[in-house]
Protein backbone atom coordinates (compact mmCIF):
# COMPACT_ATOMS: atom_id res chain seq x y z
CA UNK A 1 0.00 0.00 0.00
CA UNK A 2 1.05 3.50 -0.58
CA UNK A 3 2.75 5.50 1.89
CA UNK A 4 0.66 8.28 2.15
CA UNK A 5 1.24 10.63 5.01
CA UNK A 6 4.93 9.77 5.40
CA UNK A 7 3.89 6.86 7.77
CA UNK A 8 7.11 4.72 7.72
CA UNK A 9 9.13 7.32 8.57
CA UNK A 10 6.45 7.71 11.54
CA UNK A 11 6.33 4.14 12.87
CA UNK A 12 10.03 4.25 12.37
CA UNK A 13 10.41 7.21 15.07
CA UNK A 14 7.62 5.86 17.17
CA UNK A 15 9.49 2.03 17.40
CA UNK A 16 12.92 4.11 17.58
CA UNK A 17 11.48 5.37 21.27
CA UNK A 18 11.84 8.93 20.04
CA UNK A 19 8.45 10.20 21.36
CA UNK A 20 8.33 8.01 24.71
CA UNK A 21 10.37 10.01 26.76
CA UNK A 22 8.99 13.14 29.17
CA UNK A 23 11.53 15.79 27.78
CA UNK A 24 10.31 15.15 24.06
CA UNK A 25 6.38 15.48 25.38
CA UNK A 26 6.99 18.56 27.33
CA UNK A 27 9.37 19.79 24.40
CA UNK A 28 6.74 19.27 22.04
CA UNK A 29 4.10 20.85 24.22
CA UNK A 30 6.46 24.12 24.93
CA UNK A 31 6.78 24.43 21.24
CA UNK A 32 3.54 24.32 20.57
CA UNK A 33 2.42 27.49 23.32
CA UNK A 34 5.31 28.96 21.28
CA UNK A 35 3.57 28.75 18.31
CA UNK A 36 0.42 30.03 19.24
CA UNK A 37 1.78 33.16 21.22
CA UNK A 38 4.48 34.08 18.45
CA UNK A 39 1.29 33.25 15.95
CA UNK A 40 -1.65 34.92 17.26
CA UNK A 41 -2.07 37.95 14.96
CA UNK A 42 -2.45 35.35 12.23
CA UNK A 43 -4.45 33.14 13.93
CA UNK A 44 -6.76 36.08 14.45
CA UNK A 45 -6.25 37.11 10.63
CA UNK A 46 -6.96 33.03 9.32
CA UNK A 47 -10.50 32.96 11.86
CA UNK A 48 -11.74 35.74 10.18
CA UNK A 49 -11.09 35.19 6.72
CA UNK A 50 -12.63 31.48 6.93
CA UNK A 51 -15.64 32.62 9.77
CA UNK A 52 -15.72 36.05 10.00
CA UNK A 53 -14.87 35.18 13.83
CA UNK A 54 -13.72 38.45 16.00
CA UNK A 55 -10.76 38.64 18.03
CA UNK A 56 -12.25 37.68 20.94
CA UNK A 57 -14.28 35.26 20.38
CA UNK A 58 -11.27 33.73 18.40
CA UNK A 59 -9.60 34.25 21.72
CA UNK A 60 -11.91 32.80 23.88
CA UNK A 61 -12.90 29.50 21.80
CA UNK A 62 -9.94 28.88 20.15
CA UNK A 63 -6.25 30.35 20.89
CA UNK A 64 -7.04 30.46 25.13
CA UNK A 65 -8.31 26.93 24.94
CA UNK A 66 -5.21 25.59 23.05
CA UNK A 67 -2.66 27.27 25.49
CA UNK A 68 -5.18 26.25 28.63
CA UNK A 69 -4.80 22.49 27.44
CA UNK A 70 -1.13 22.64 26.39
CA UNK A 71 -0.40 24.36 29.86
CA UNK A 72 -2.62 21.92 31.85
CA UNK A 73 -1.01 19.27 30.73
CA UNK A 74 2.53 20.57 31.15
CA UNK A 75 2.26 21.02 34.83
CA UNK A 76 0.00 17.25 35.12
CA UNK A 77 1.70 14.95 32.35
CA UNK A 78 4.91 13.65 35.04
CA UNK A 79 1.75 12.45 37.43
CA UNK A 80 0.07 10.93 34.58
CA UNK A 81 2.91 9.12 32.84
CA UNK A 82 4.00 7.48 36.43
CA UNK A 83 2.96 4.02 36.70
CA UNK A 84 0.09 3.11 39.18
CA UNK A 85 0.22 0.17 41.30
CA UNK A 86 -2.16 -1.98 40.60
CA UNK A 87 -3.92 -4.46 43.34
CA UNK A 88 -4.04 -8.61 43.27
CA UNK A 89 -5.28 -11.00 45.01
CA UNK A 90 -3.68 -13.56 47.98
CA UNK A 91 -3.90 -16.51 46.03
CA UNK A 92 -0.69 -14.91 43.60
CA UNK A 93 1.23 -13.71 46.91
CA UNK A 94 3.75 -13.06 46.85
CA UNK A 95 3.61 -10.41 43.63
CA UNK A 96 3.32 -7.28 42.79
CA UNK A 97 1.34 -5.29 40.29
CA UNK A 98 1.56 -1.77 38.25
CA UNK A 99 -0.92 -0.54 35.27
CA UNK A 100 1.68 1.29 32.76
CA UNK A 101 -0.06 3.75 30.42
CA UNK A 102 1.88 3.44 27.56
CA UNK A 103 1.35 5.55 23.77
CA UNK A 104 -0.95 3.49 21.28
CA UNK A 105 1.60 4.65 18.14
CA UNK A 106 1.10 6.81 15.51
CA UNK A 107 -2.76 8.01 15.68
CA UNK A 108 -4.67 10.24 13.17
CA UNK A 109 -6.35 12.91 13.60
CA UNK A 110 -9.38 14.79 11.66
CA UNK A 111 -9.76 18.51 12.95
CA UNK A 112 -13.20 20.49 12.38
CA UNK A 113 -13.86 23.22 10.49
CA UNK A 114 -16.19 25.13 13.15
CA UNK A 115 -13.44 25.76 15.87
CA UNK A 116 -10.47 24.85 13.36
CA UNK A 117 -7.57 25.85 15.68
CA UNK A 118 -9.03 24.09 19.12
CA UNK A 119 -10.42 21.00 17.72
CA UNK A 120 -7.20 20.62 15.76
CA UNK A 121 -4.79 20.86 17.92
CA UNK A 122 -6.36 20.43 21.45
CA UNK A 123 -6.55 16.56 20.47
CA UNK A 124 -2.89 16.54 19.35
CA UNK A 125 -2.17 17.89 22.96
CA UNK A 126 -3.52 14.64 24.17
CA UNK A 127 -1.63 12.90 22.05
CA UNK A 128 1.72 14.29 22.23
CA UNK A 129 1.00 13.57 26.05
CA UNK A 130 0.33 10.24 25.77
CA UNK A 131 3.64 10.39 23.45
CA UNK A 132 2.58 9.32 20.05
CA UNK A 133 3.34 9.86 16.61
CA UNK A 134 0.56 11.89 14.59
CA UNK A 135 -0.80 12.46 11.56
CA UNK A 136 -3.42 15.81 11.46
CA UNK A 137 -5.71 16.84 8.83
CA UNK A 138 -7.25 19.79 9.41
CA UNK A 139 -10.35 20.62 7.51
CA UNK A 140 -10.50 22.02 4.14
CA UNK A 141 -13.78 23.96 4.77
CA UNK A 142 -11.68 26.22 7.36
CA UNK A 143 -8.79 27.05 4.43
CA UNK A 144 -6.70 30.09 6.02
CA UNK A 145 -6.45 27.95 9.20
CA UNK A 146 -5.58 24.72 7.39
CA UNK A 147 -3.17 26.16 5.49
CA UNK A 148 -1.73 28.64 8.69
CA UNK A 149 -1.03 24.98 10.58
CA UNK A 150 0.44 23.88 7.25
CA UNK A 151 3.06 26.18 7.44
CA UNK A 152 3.67 26.66 10.87
CA UNK A 153 3.59 23.07 12.72
CA UNK A 154 6.57 22.03 10.55
CA UNK A 155 8.50 25.29 11.72
CA UNK A 156 7.97 24.33 16.03
CA UNK A 157 7.68 20.47 16.31
CA UNK A 158 9.27 17.77 15.59
CA UNK A 159 8.62 16.99 11.40
CA UNK A 160 10.04 13.62 12.18
CA UNK A 161 7.01 12.64 14.63
CA UNK A 162 4.26 14.99 13.98
CA UNK A 163 3.01 16.05 10.24
CA UNK A 164 -0.02 18.17 9.06
CA UNK A 165 -1.74 16.69 5.63
CA UNK A 166 -4.19 19.19 4.15
CA UNK A 167 -6.96 18.49 1.26
CA UNK A 168 -10.85 17.44 0.88
CA UNK A 169 -12.33 14.30 1.21
CA UNK A 170 -10.00 12.37 -1.27
CA UNK A 171 -7.46 13.01 0.87
CA UNK A 172 -9.12 11.70 3.80
CA UNK A 173 -9.85 8.95 2.04
CA UNK A 174 -6.42 7.90 1.01
CA UNK A 175 -5.65 8.33 5.34
CA UNK A 176 -8.38 6.07 5.93
CA UNK A 177 -7.08 3.01 4.13
CA UNK A 178 -4.16 3.06 5.95
CA UNK A 179 -3.56 1.37 8.99
CA UNK A 180 -3.47 3.58 12.10
CA UNK A 181 -3.45 2.97 16.18
CA UNK A 182 -6.18 5.26 16.62
CA UNK A 183 -8.48 7.67 15.01
CA UNK A 184 -9.85 10.55 16.17
CA UNK A 185 -12.41 12.37 14.37
CA UNK A 186 -14.63 15.53 15.05
CA UNK A 187 -17.70 16.25 13.24
CA UNK A 188 -21.22 15.31 12.10
CA UNK A 189 -22.42 11.49 12.83
CA UNK A 190 -22.53 11.07 8.73
CA UNK A 191 -19.00 11.68 8.43
CA UNK A 192 -18.56 9.35 11.75
CA UNK A 193 -20.07 6.50 10.21
CA UNK A 194 -17.63 6.75 7.23
CA UNK A 195 -14.87 6.90 9.52
CA UNK A 196 -15.85 3.91 12.11
CA UNK A 197 -16.59 1.72 8.94
CA UNK A 198 -12.90 2.98 7.51
CA UNK A 199 -11.57 1.80 11.10
CA UNK A 200 -12.95 -1.57 10.95
CA UNK A 201 -10.97 -2.74 8.42
CA UNK A 202 -7.94 -2.55 10.13
CA UNK A 203 -9.63 -3.15 13.64
CA UNK A 204 -8.57 0.51 14.91
CA UNK A 205 -9.87 2.21 17.75
CA UNK A 206 -11.39 5.66 17.15
CA UNK A 207 -13.04 8.41 19.30
CA UNK A 208 -16.04 9.96 17.66
CA UNK A 209 -17.26 13.81 18.79
CA UNK A 210 -20.18 13.86 16.83
CA UNK A 211 -23.21 16.17 17.15
CA UNK A 212 -26.48 16.16 18.61
CA UNK A 213 -29.50 17.99 19.20
CA UNK A 214 -28.66 19.87 22.52
CA UNK A 215 -31.71 20.83 24.73
CA UNK A 216 -32.17 23.58 26.68
CA UNK A 217 -34.90 22.96 29.67
CA UNK A 218 -35.93 26.38 31.10
CA UNK A 219 -37.99 26.31 34.44
CA UNK A 220 -39.60 29.21 35.93
CA UNK A 221 -37.23 32.15 37.63
CA UNK A 222 -37.14 35.09 38.95
CA UNK A 223 -37.09 38.56 36.83
CA UNK A 224 -33.71 38.96 38.13
CA UNK A 225 -32.59 35.51 37.69
CA UNK A 226 -34.36 35.44 34.25
CA UNK A 227 -32.54 38.26 32.85
CA UNK A 228 -29.14 36.26 33.46
CA UNK A 229 -30.67 33.27 31.80
CA UNK A 230 -31.44 35.05 28.62
CA UNK A 231 -28.16 36.20 28.27
CA UNK A 232 -26.20 32.76 28.80
CA UNK A 233 -28.96 30.81 26.32
CA UNK A 234 -28.26 33.93 23.73
CA UNK A 235 -24.33 33.34 24.27
CA UNK A 236 -24.55 29.63 24.08
CA UNK A 237 -27.17 29.79 20.56
CA UNK A 238 -25.39 32.27 18.92
CA UNK A 239 -22.22 33.34 20.19
CA UNK A 240 -20.27 30.04 19.67
CA UNK A 241 -19.46 30.48 15.54
CA UNK A 242 -23.43 31.64 15.32
CA UNK A 243 -25.01 28.29 16.41
CA UNK A 244 -22.55 26.38 14.15
CA UNK A 245 -21.26 24.35 17.74
CA UNK A 246 -21.90 21.01 18.61
CA UNK A 247 -22.43 21.68 22.16
CA UNK A 248 -24.42 24.59 21.29
CA UNK A 249 -28.13 25.26 21.75
CA UNK A 250 -30.51 23.24 19.28
CA UNK A 251 -33.43 23.93 20.89
CA UNK A 252 -35.19 25.09 24.40
CA UNK A 253 -38.10 24.07 26.13
CA UNK A 254 -40.42 25.78 28.36
CA UNK A 255 -43.82 26.18 29.84
CA UNK A 256 -46.63 27.62 27.19
CA UNK A 257 -47.38 30.45 29.90
CA UNK A 258 -43.47 31.17 30.32
CA UNK A 259 -42.74 31.37 26.64
CA UNK A 260 -43.77 35.35 25.31
CA UNK A 261 -41.84 37.16 28.31
CA UNK A 262 -38.98 34.85 27.29
CA UNK A 263 -39.43 35.87 23.72
CA UNK A 264 -39.60 39.50 24.33
CA UNK A 265 -36.26 39.13 26.66
CA UNK A 266 -34.55 37.14 24.34
CA UNK A 267 -35.47 40.12 21.63
CA UNK A 268 -33.20 42.84 23.37
CA UNK A 269 -30.71 40.62 24.00
CA UNK A 270 -29.95 39.95 20.24
CA UNK A 271 -30.61 43.10 19.32
CA UNK A 272 -27.82 44.24 22.35
CA UNK A 273 -25.21 41.69 21.56
CA UNK A 274 -25.59 41.44 17.77
CA UNK A 275 -27.73 44.47 16.35
CA UNK A 276 -30.98 43.72 14.39
CA UNK A 277 -30.00 44.78 10.92
CA UNK A 278 -28.56 41.19 8.91
CA UNK A 279 -26.48 43.92 6.66
CA UNK A 280 -24.66 45.07 10.04
CA UNK A 281 -24.69 42.36 11.97
CA UNK A 282 -21.94 42.48 15.15
CA UNK A 283 -19.76 39.90 17.31
CA UNK A 284 -21.37 37.02 15.14
CA UNK A 285 -19.77 34.70 12.86
CA UNK A 286 -20.96 34.11 9.36
CA UNK A 287 -22.12 30.54 7.81
CA UNK A 288 -18.73 28.84 6.65
CA UNK A 289 -19.90 28.19 3.41
CA UNK A 290 -22.81 28.36 0.35
CA UNK A 291 -23.81 24.62 0.71
CA UNK A 292 -24.14 24.85 4.82
CA UNK A 293 -25.92 28.87 3.96
CA UNK A 294 -28.53 26.55 1.41
CA UNK A 295 -29.02 24.03 4.41
CA UNK A 296 -29.88 26.16 7.31
CA UNK A 297 -32.22 28.66 4.38
CA UNK A 298 -33.99 24.85 3.63
CA UNK A 299 -34.96 24.70 7.55
CA UNK A 300 -36.93 27.39 6.87
CA UNK A 301 -38.70 26.33 3.91
CA UNK A 302 -40.50 23.33 5.11
CA UNK A 303 -44.04 23.91 5.35
CA UNK A 304 -45.44 25.32 8.53
CA UNK A 305 -41.99 26.47 10.06
CA UNK A 306 -41.66 29.63 8.01
CA UNK A 307 -44.71 31.00 9.89
CA UNK A 308 -43.23 29.83 13.43
CA UNK A 309 -40.60 32.84 12.91
CA UNK A 310 -41.35 35.30 15.64
CA UNK A 311 -38.26 37.18 15.31
CA UNK A 312 -34.98 37.04 12.53
CA UNK A 313 -35.06 35.59 9.94
CA UNK A 314 -33.77 37.68 7.58
CA UNK A 315 -30.68 37.10 5.15
CA UNK A 316 -27.77 38.28 3.55
CA UNK A 317 -26.88 35.94 0.43
CA UNK A 318 -23.84 37.98 -0.53
CA UNK A 319 -21.70 37.65 3.10
CA UNK A 320 -23.53 34.72 4.30
CA UNK A 321 -24.57 36.19 7.12
CA UNK A 322 -28.29 34.91 8.90
CA UNK A 323 -30.10 36.81 11.26
CA UNK A 324 -30.53 35.53 14.41
CA UNK A 325 -33.67 33.57 14.84
CA UNK A 326 -36.11 32.58 17.08
CA UNK A 327 -39.20 29.89 16.18
CA UNK A 328 -42.18 29.42 18.30
CA UNK A 329 -43.70 25.94 18.01
CA UNK A 330 -42.57 24.88 14.77
CA UNK A 331 -44.06 21.28 13.59
CA UNK A 332 -41.82 18.71 15.82
CA UNK A 333 -41.58 16.64 12.46
CA UNK A 334 -40.12 18.90 10.72
CA UNK A 335 -36.14 19.02 9.45
CA UNK A 336 -35.57 21.83 11.77
CA UNK A 337 -36.84 19.74 14.95
CA UNK A 338 -35.11 16.17 13.73
CA UNK A 339 -31.71 17.36 12.14
CA UNK A 340 -29.03 19.13 14.09
CA UNK A 341 -29.37 22.91 13.17
CA UNK A 342 -26.49 23.83 13.32
CA UNK A 343 -26.54 27.58 12.46
CA UNK A 344 -28.29 30.63 14.09
CA UNK A 345 -31.88 29.59 14.58
CA UNK A 346 -33.49 28.78 17.85
CA UNK A 347 -36.88 27.08 18.10
CA UNK A 348 -38.54 27.38 21.06
CA UNK A 349 -40.98 24.21 22.25
CA UNK A 350 -43.94 25.06 24.81
CA UNK A 351 -45.11 22.53 27.29
CA UNK A 352 -47.47 22.24 29.99
CA UNK A 353 -45.25 21.43 32.65
CA UNK A 354 -41.27 21.62 31.82
CA UNK A 355 -41.36 18.23 33.59
CA UNK A 356 -42.80 17.23 30.11
CA UNK A 357 -39.32 18.18 29.10
CA UNK A 358 -37.67 14.33 30.19
CA UNK A 359 -40.56 12.72 27.61
CA UNK A 360 -39.57 14.97 24.83
CA UNK A 361 -35.98 14.40 25.35
CA UNK A 362 -36.12 10.61 25.60
CA UNK A 363 -38.14 10.71 22.22
CA UNK A 364 -34.79 11.96 20.48
CA UNK A 365 -31.04 10.40 20.35
CA UNK A 366 -29.20 11.15 23.10
CA UNK A 367 -27.74 14.75 22.97
CA UNK A 368 -23.93 15.53 23.39
CA UNK A 369 -24.99 18.33 26.00
CA UNK A 370 -28.21 19.10 28.56
CA UNK A 371 -28.53 22.32 30.05
CA UNK A 372 -31.15 23.06 32.12
CA UNK A 373 -31.92 26.32 33.63
CA UNK A 374 -33.56 25.71 36.96
CA UNK A 375 -33.32 25.90 40.85
CA UNK A 376 -35.70 22.64 41.76
CA UNK A 377 -33.40 20.25 42.91
CA UNK A 378 -36.34 17.06 41.97
CA UNK A 379 -36.21 18.03 38.60
CA UNK A 380 -32.26 17.73 38.41
CA UNK A 381 -32.07 14.70 39.78
CA UNK A 382 -35.00 13.53 37.42
CA UNK A 383 -32.76 15.05 34.74
CA UNK A 384 -29.74 13.23 35.72
CA UNK A 385 -31.23 9.95 36.49
CA UNK A 386 -34.09 10.01 33.13
CA UNK A 387 -32.24 11.44 30.81
CA UNK A 388 -28.96 10.17 28.83
CA UNK A 389 -26.58 12.37 27.34
CA UNK A 390 -22.70 13.28 26.96
CA UNK A 391 -22.98 15.84 29.66
CA UNK A 392 -25.39 18.08 31.52
CA UNK A 393 -24.83 21.76 32.72
CA UNK A 394 -27.27 23.46 35.15
CA UNK A 395 -27.74 27.14 35.03
CA UNK A 396 -25.08 27.66 32.13
CA UNK A 397 -24.13 27.08 28.48
CA UNK A 398 -21.04 25.88 27.06
CA UNK A 399 -18.64 26.26 30.18
CA UNK A 400 -18.05 22.63 30.53
CA UNK A 401 -15.88 22.18 27.41
CA UNK A 402 -13.05 24.27 29.17
CA UNK A 403 -13.08 22.40 32.30
CA UNK A 404 -9.79 20.04 32.46
CA UNK A 405 -11.17 17.49 35.12
CA UNK A 406 -14.21 16.73 33.05
CA UNK A 407 -14.71 14.28 30.54
CA UNK A 408 -15.67 15.78 27.34
CA UNK A 409 -17.67 13.29 25.12
CA UNK A 410 -21.05 12.03 23.52
CA UNK A 411 -23.39 8.89 24.28
CA UNK A 412 -24.71 7.20 20.90
CA UNK A 413 -25.61 9.02 17.64
CA UNK A 414 -23.37 12.18 19.76
CA UNK A 415 -20.09 10.27 19.69
CA UNK A 416 -18.08 7.95 21.80
CA UNK A 417 -14.72 8.03 23.53
CA UNK A 418 -13.94 11.38 25.73
CA UNK A 419 -10.72 13.76 26.13
CA UNK A 420 -9.63 16.90 27.88
CA UNK A 421 -6.71 16.87 30.42
CA UNK A 422 -6.13 13.62 31.90
CA UNK A 423 -9.15 12.25 29.56
CA UNK A 424 -7.01 12.91 26.39
CA UNK A 425 -4.10 11.48 27.72
CA UNK A 426 -6.11 8.56 28.18
CA UNK A 427 -7.63 8.44 24.94
CA UNK A 428 -4.66 8.09 23.23
CA UNK A 429 -2.96 5.43 25.80
CA UNK A 430 -3.10 1.81 26.58
CA UNK A 431 -3.02 1.21 30.18
CA UNK A 432 -0.71 -1.84 29.66
CA UNK A 433 -1.18 -4.68 33.10
CA UNK A 434 2.32 -5.92 34.58
CA UNK A 435 2.27 -8.32 36.78
CA UNK A 436 5.56 -9.65 38.82
CA UNK A 437 6.02 -13.05 40.44
CA UNK A 438 8.72 -14.50 42.57
CA UNK A 439 9.41 -18.05 43.02
CA UNK A 440 8.69 -18.59 47.00
CA UNK A 441 6.47 -19.22 48.38
CA UNK A 442 4.22 -21.98 46.36
CA UNK A 443 1.01 -22.07 46.57
CA UNK A 444 0.51 -25.68 46.16
CA UNK A 445 -3.55 -25.44 46.60
CA UNK A 446 -3.69 -23.83 43.08
CA UNK A 447 -2.13 -27.35 41.64
CA UNK A 448 -3.99 -30.89 40.91
CA UNK A 449 -4.48 -33.37 42.36
CA UNK A 450 -7.58 -31.57 43.47
CA UNK A 451 -9.19 -32.70 46.61
CA UNK A 452 -11.29 -30.82 49.51
CA UNK A 453 -8.82 -29.26 51.34
CA UNK A 454 -7.76 -27.36 48.12
CA UNK A 455 -11.40 -26.21 47.52
CA UNK A 456 -11.81 -24.92 50.84
CA UNK A 457 -8.20 -23.24 50.67
CA UNK A 458 -9.07 -21.76 47.17
CA UNK A 459 -12.53 -20.60 48.17
CA UNK A 460 -11.42 -19.08 51.54
CA UNK A 461 -8.64 -17.04 49.06
CA UNK A 462 -11.28 -15.46 46.82
CA UNK A 463 -13.39 -14.50 49.60
CA UNK A 464 -11.91 -10.75 50.64
CA UNK A 465 -13.54 -11.47 54.13
CA UNK A 466 -10.78 -13.70 54.83
CA UNK A 467 -7.65 -12.32 53.45
CA UNK A 468 -6.18 -10.87 56.32
CA UNK A 469 -7.01 -13.91 58.47
CA UNK A 470 -4.63 -16.17 55.59
CA UNK A 471 -1.98 -13.32 55.77
CA UNK A 472 -2.15 -13.71 59.58
CA UNK A 473 -1.61 -17.67 59.12
CA UNK A 474 1.14 -17.13 56.93
CA UNK A 475 2.76 -14.83 59.47
CA UNK A 476 2.53 -12.16 56.76
CA UNK A 477 0.57 -9.43 58.89
CA UNK A 478 -1.34 -8.93 62.14
CA UNK A 479 -4.71 -10.26 62.12
CA UNK A 480 -7.30 -7.32 62.95
CA UNK A 481 -10.41 -8.67 63.75
CA UNK A 482 -13.53 -7.00 61.86
CA UNK A 483 -14.92 -6.20 65.54
CA UNK A 484 -11.37 -4.41 66.68
CA UNK A 485 -11.65 -2.08 63.61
Amino acid sequence: MEDFGGLIGLRRAFRAGKTRGIDWRTGQLRALLKLIAENEARIFEALDQDLGKHPVEAYRDEIGVVKKSASHALLHIKKWMAPKKGQLPLLLFPSRAQVLPEPLGTVLIFGSWNFPISLTLDPLIGAISAGNTVVMKPSELAPACSSLLCETIPLYLDTEAIRVIEGGSDVAEKLLQQQWDKIFFTGSPRVGRIIMSAAAKHLTPVTLELGGKCPVILDSFSESDLKVVVKRVAGGKWGPCAGQACIGIDYLLVQQKLAPHLIELLKACIKNFYGDNVKSLQSICRIVNKNHFNRICSLLEEPGVAASVVYGGSLDRENLMIEPTILLDPPVDALIMTEEIFGPLLPIITLDKIEDSIDFINARPKPLAIYAFTHNKKLKDQILQETSSGSVTFNDTMIQFICDSLPFGGVGQSGFGRYHGKYSFDTFSHEKAVLHRTFFPELEPRYPPWNDFKLEFIRLAYNLKYVDLLLHMLGLRRYTSSRSR
